[in-house]
């Protein structure tokens, strides 16, 4: 059974309660290449059970959804109020052939776009952290909202490639 926008909202924000959103999305990046530094080429591009991704099909995910949230960010903070489109992101994995990217070529656009977008927000007055669109499935959505939502999606990410890697597939997913 698919989980609605608010399901979603609440699980992610739950991963992230408790810590601090712009370290997590800090340490990101290495923990990621942690994780995958000694998989095989098949442990990274083998799916753990059917209809679940594997961990290069999570890093170009993650790569992908690092693009979408600087753009929004960006939108919101020029302004104010914008609507922000969805997008589904198994139609993207299908049509931007995630099984067939290069894993670490993924993780190397993740890290750099966010850097990017963590760049953008140290330099952020704190008046713009406020800021909103409107999600056009979840609503209103401030920059501190989006910003806690991509570190509790870096924490649901990172566990999952963990129990990948552990072989526990049953939960992972």
């Amino acid at each position: 059974m698919q989980e609605t926008p608010q399901q979603y909202i609440k699980r992610i924000l739950g991963f992230v309660e408790g810590k601090d959103p712009l370290r997590v999305q800090r340490e990101t990046p290495k923990k990621l290449q942690t994780l995958i530094k000694p998989l095989s080429k098949k442990q990274l591009t083998q799916r753990p059970e059917p209809g679940k991704w594997s961990v290069g099909e999570i890093l170009a995910h993650l790569a992908d959804a690092e693009l979408v949230g600087g753009w929004r960010m960006r939108l919101i903070l020029g302004n104010n109020g914008v609507s922000l489109q969805p997008f589904d992101q198994d139609v993207w994995a299908e049509t931007f052939a995630y099984a067939r990217r290069d894993p670490a070529a993924s993780l190397e656009t993740f890290r750099v776009l966010r850097e990017s977008n963590l760049a953008v927000l140290k330099a952020l007055p704190k008046n713009l952290w406020e800021n909103y669109g409107m999600h056009q499935e979840r609503g209103k959505e401030t920059i501190t909202h989006i910003v806690r939502m991509f570190a509790g999606h870096d924490l649901n990410h990172l566990g999952q490639i963990e129990k990948i890697r552990k072989g526990d597939s049953k939960r992972a997913g």
